[in-house]
């Protein structure tokens, strides 16, 4: 009999997979159903970068295996966009390793550095990906929750706690995601000063994840502009929400020399590197200046007023001044939780949006409303749920 690995155990499907199924099936039953749920961007990357792409395609050297670490030019490009938006250096040669995706990257940054049964601590809500890619490294999950009433920071008494009570010895996981997925809780520096402190007086190597810096957020920030960052921290970054580009499956990770290389160590064995073209055009894409962040962010400031207008609908109560290209609300009395409220806008008015309970229980009052959709999409959305009855107000 054929069965699955132990480390399997546990790892369910991603939720969105599942669901996306379900949306299918009553499409097909003729639902048309409005998907406000994932934050794939529908917007295209600038032309300029298409362009790149296009003529890089076309030459006939290009088509090989690619350098491990990735090419020069993207490293070169990655190192100036840090310093021109971060003002965070990094040496282009040995401190930037390129990935097909920065969800890649939490795996093989897991695979590198957690043996059967170390502690992991991923913030509760946070991004799912964190616990399944750690379980699948063998690790045992340590969530630290996160409270609106904290600003959805972590509580790091109760964290040092945590980490006392857990301690093998070993250097420990913490992953950190500022601006925050799902809450769209911005950082101030002060707030990564104190990551990085605390990272040192309690042993623990620091994985920011940063896709989101550049979304509804006029001060991009980077863990790795705080000085001694480097010494306990790594951090993943992406083009896929910043440049447009999330199909083009393009990332890096950034920190010292020595976690770089660690990093590759593993990676080099999982992978032959990414089309030249894609890096070339990524690099073009890293290069655009303050008038691309305006446009894309021009769009998604009319869709989340948009966006508010159906929450205040639901009778949700959210902070206007969240970043990243979602919305996060608290959903009113009388429901169960978020899924209640999910389930009910979607088999009543035929949308979709996020139960905030998939990134974890202290979600589990809330839902999430992605901003890739247009605003005619989201005006319909409303007229429905007004239409259905689901309307609260």
């Amino acid at each position: 009999m054929i069965s699955t690995a132990k480390r399997l155990d546990g790892i369910g499907e991603y939720y969105f997979s599942t669901k996306l199924r379900e949306i299918d099936e009553l499409n097909r039953q003729g639902k048309q159903i409005i998907n406000l749920g994932i934050g794939s961007p529908d917007l295209p990357p600038h032309p300029d970068v298409i362009k790149v792409l296009q003529e890089e395609s076309a030459r006939p050297n290009v088509h090989a295996y690619q350098n491990y670490k990735g090419s020069p030019v993207l490293r070169k490009s990655i190192a100036e966009w840090y310093k021109t938006w971060y003002q965070a250096e990094l040496d282009p040669d040995t401190e930037i390793l390129p990935l097909i995706g920065s969800k890649e990257g939490i795996m093989h940054v897991c695979m590198t550095y957690i043996n059967e049964g170390d502690s992991v601590y991923v913030p509760n809500p946070g991004y799912p990906t964190y616990r399944s890619a750690a379980r699948l490294a063998g690790g045992n999950i340590v969530e630290y929750t996160l409270e609106e009433r904290n600003n959805w920071k972590p509580d790091f008494k109760q964290l040092e706690k945590q980490i006392s009570k857990n301690s093998s010895g070993r250097s420990a996981l913490l992953f950190v995601n500022y601006p925050h997925m799902p809450t769209g809780q911005l950082p101030d520096k002060a707030l990564f000063e104190e990551l990085v402190a605390f990272a040192k007086a309690n042993n623990v190597l620091l994985v920011h994840d940063n896709p989101y810096s550049f979304i509804l957020n006029e001060n991009p920030l980077s863990i790795l502009s705080v000085e001694g960052a480097k010494e306990v921290a790594i951090e993943l970054n992406s083009l896929s929400k910043s440049q447009n580009m999330a199909g083009w499956r393009v990332g890096m990770l950034c920190g010292a020399k020595e976690r770089i290389d660690e990093v590759l160590r593993f990676k080099s064995n999982m992978d032959s590197g990414m089309f030249l073209p894609v890096q070339l055009a990524a690099a073009t894409a890293l290069s655009l200046g303050k008038d691309w962040y305006d446009s894309v962010n021009a769009v998604y400031a009319k869709r989340r007023e948009k966006v508010f207008e159906l929450l205040e609908l639901l009778n949700c109560t959210f902070s206007r001044s969240q970043a990243g290209m979602f919305v996060w609300a608290a959903i009113p009395a009388g429901y169960a939780d978020g899924y209640a409220l999910s389930d009910e806008v979607l088999y009543g008015s035929s949308v979709f949006i996020t139960p905030g309970g998939i990134f974890g229980s202290a979600g589990n009052n809330y839902i999430r409303v992605s901003l890739c959709c247009t605003e005619e999409k989201i005006q319909e959305s409303i007229n429905r749920i007004r239409a259905s009855g689901n309307s609260k107000k």
